[in-house]
């Protein structure tokens, strides 16, 4: 990843890449991997296009679905992996300099287009199929009627050795003969299939032609037709059939019977309403999801008019501390039952729920007279939160903040109506939560007027008071500058210089800590770039930077990260980004998803603290983890010689499991030439600590850097 490289279409093709790196493995496709990369490239072209077009072209991203299929990726997995592509790097790659919330908005309609379009292409290729099936039945109409008169045998032969369910009957409906094929499908034994006329056989999802086709074609005025059709098994099971019926002439040309060809569609069909399912539902909660919701309110604000809307905005209030007591799992079945209850409180015709993601949910009201619905169905979702919910045997009390907007359709875009929701929900939760507030353009306005002016900490950004300090990272094999951890300070005009521990936590309660982490990210990686330079053919120094957990959980982790790679010129495998074992204790796949994106481009995840958690090691496996940062508290007692032999045993367990999972050790906190000896000989690869250097400025990293870091 180079600066130079960052045109247009280099972007496009690192999208195609990526994409063509993640679907390949679930293809059917004779093709290799760089072949198929060209293939998806003109279709990583039309989404680039449909992303960034001034009016949105769902046909052209149902076209794109379609065309996976006939490149053979016919494979649900294809699918699912192609969505996830588009959601993770659409927007990040060929989003140009539009509105971020836009075109995540814009990407979300895309992925839901492409999952109707690939839907569809993989039923029109099936139904191909059996329309030649159908064709070729037709053809052998006329031998197959002449072997009713002339041969038994040669009848019986093709009648019972057919794949698909055949059945004859008369222009009654009286069933004569059926093969096994069809016994089987249906479930019935021969005698009770022929005791049935065909007419018994309706369901309540027939189309409404299908029977008039029927009287057409015993009637002798239609050959054949082709309909999609289910049936009723005994056991009351649906059975849905791709169904051909084609009537059977004498040798005089009269109509003497009715020939049916079923074939068995039905786990394709679940597979159609699962995709559909899929795209559209959280898989949690089984709420409608984010792209299902914005459909719904796009309609609703572009209704005629006197039509209104009005839409809650749920968060829930301190569902984070909740999480972080009980694990993710507990907070899971907590979100799945707050979930069931909002579903309850949307019964009325037009209103809706659905989740957003995290804790936040949002419900929506539609008709001529949301004024006051919006109001009650706030009420209703309040009312459904005060009773305790039962985890664990523990009885949890929830409670949630609302912002409320209402008002006329055709006056606001979805993402301006959901800010203005965003905004409301934090005025209520500012204002202690566990109510709901109506949107106010004036009131929005002064909160966010007074968050500005009444924090300190944004100030201190803006006025260039942090600063970043560097801890070299040693190799214990040679003693050679591997790298340098940044740890930020804050210079207060006051107090002084401030370490992390003294407002990082400030700085995540407030939310200043994504930009703030931004910020130490692209300072440090600049940083890093000017070593390279200095250094010149020297190896490169790689640099080490902590995410927060409020930072896993931001939207735009990944795609600041790549932006700030990309302007600097550095390279993916240069960044490690260190996150604590205790942020991912219980992560779901969510929670992991970015860092694994992060992985796959080449940047090195560092479990940091390892050790001080509660920690199941096979939970290593799933982690997108490449580096252990052992915690101090394993080495202290090494400090002296000989050390403590059953910390000894604990270390060289622990690099033994790292080295067999393919991941490097780095140890914290060494402050003796015993520590470090000790922990080379036990097999740990780098460490950092007082022993080598104290965090310092960059300029003193390049000095070490130069000469043996020992000496």
């Amino acid at each position: 990843m180079s600066a130079e490289q960052d045109g247009p279409e280099d972007r496009l093709r690192r999208f195609a890449t990526i994409w063509s790196r993640a679907v390949f493995p679930v293809t059917s496709t004779s093709a290799t991997r760089p072949e198929f990369e060209e293939q998806l490239l003109p279709l990583a072209r039309r989404l680039s296009e449909a992303l960034r077009a001034r009016i949105f072209d769902a046909d052209e991203a149902r076209a794109v679905g379609a065309a996976l299929v006939s490149a053979h990726c016919t494979d649900p997995e294809a699918l699912t992996r192609t969505l996830d592509c588009v959601e993770a790097y659409l927007v990040l790659y060929c989003g140009a300099d539009g509105v971020q919330e836009d075109l995540r908005a814009r990407a979300a309609r895309i992925q839901h287009a492409m999952a109707a379009g690939f839907a569809k292409a993989l039923r029109e290729r099936t139904l191909a199929e059996q329309e030649a099936i159908a064709q070729a039945a037709l053809r052998a109409q006329g031998v197959v009627a002449q072997a009713l008169h002339a041969s038994e045998a040669r009848f019986r032969a093709v009648f019972e050795g057919a794949a698909i369910g055949i059945g004859i009957a008369d222009l009654d409906g009286h069933v004569l003969q059926v093969n096994g094929a069809l016994l089987r499908m249906f479930g019935l034994s021969d005698q009770t299939m022929r005791n049935r006329r065909v007419q018994e056989w309706t369901h309540p999802d027939d189309a409404p032609q299908i029977w008039r086709l029927y009287d057409e074609l015993v009637r002798g005025r239609r050959e054949h037709y082709h309909v999609e059709k289910a049936f009723y098994r005994p056991d009351g099971t649906v059975l849905w059939t791709n169904l051909t019926v084609s009537l059977l002439r004498d040798a005089d040309g009269n109509p003497q019977y009715q020939l049916a060809l079923m074939e068995d569609t039905t786990e394709r069909r679940l597979l159609n309403l699962r995709l559909r399912y899929e795209a559209t539902h959280d898989a949690l909660t089984g709420l409608p999801n984010r792209t299902f919701f914005f459909e719904r309110l796009e309609k609703a604000l572009g209704a005629g008019p006197g039509q209104r809307f009005g839409l809650c905005y749920l968060d829930l209030d301190g569902f984070k501390t909740i999480n972080d007591s009980l694990g993710h799992a507990a907070g899971d079945r907590l979100l799945v039952e707050i979930a069931d209850r909002l579903q309850s409180c949307a019964t009325a015709p037009g209103e809706m729920v659905a989740r957003l993601g995290g804790d936040e949910f949002v419900a929506l009201t539609t008709g001529p007279e949301t004024e006051h619905e919006v109001d009650e169905l706030a009420a209703r979702i309040m009312n459904a939160l005060l009773a305790p919910v039962g985890i664990d045997g523990r009885e949890l009390t929830v409670r949630g903040s609302i912002g409320v907007v209402e008002g006329p359709a055709g006056e606001h875009s979805p993402a301006e109506v959901l800010r203005s929701a965003d905004i409301t929900m934090y005025r209520a939760k500012s204002a202690g939560g566990n109510r709901f507030e109506l949107a106010d353009p004036e009131a929005d306005a002064r909160a966010i007027t007074r968050h500005g002016l009444t924090t300190a900490l944004p100030t201190a950004l803006d006025r260039g008071e942090f600063f970043i300090e560097y801890q070299p990272l040693v190799h214990l094999g040679d003693g050679s500058v591997h790298g340098a951890e940044a740890l930020v300070r804050w210079l207060h005009p006051q107090h002084g210089v401030l370490g992390p521990d003294q407002f990082i936590p400030l700085a995540e309660h407030t939310g200043l800590i994504v930009p703030l982490g931004r910020w130490v990210l692209e300072q440090s990686v600049r940083q890093a770039r000017a070593w390279q330079e200095r250094l010149d053919d020297a190896a490169p120094l790689r640099i080490n930077v902590n995410l927060s957990p409020c930072q896993l959980t931001h939207p735009g982790l990944v795609q600041d990260t790549v932006e700030i790679l990309e302007r600097t010129g550095v390279e993916p495998d240069a960044l490690c980004l260190e996150v604590t074992e205790s942020a991912l204790i219980g992560a779901d796949d969510d929670l992991l998803k970015p860092l694994r994106q992060l992985a796959e481009m080449g940047v090195d995840i560092a479990l940091d603290d390892f050790g001080t958690g509660y920690s199941n090691l096979a939970n290593l496996r799933r982690l997108p983890v490449s580096i252990l940062k052992l915690d101090r508290s394993f080495t202290q007692s090494m400090q002296q010689f000989p050390a403590d032999p059953v910390d000894l045993k604990i270390v060289e367990g622990i690099v033994s499991l790292a080295h067999g999972l393919n991941l490097a050790v780095t140890v914290e906190g060494v402050e003796t030439g015993a520590q470090a000896e000790q922990l080379r000989i036990l097999g740990c690869d780098t460490a950092q600590g007082w022993y080598y250097a104290r965090p310092g400025p960059p300029e003193r990293l390049h000095e070490l850097a130069l000469v043996d870091a020992t000496g």
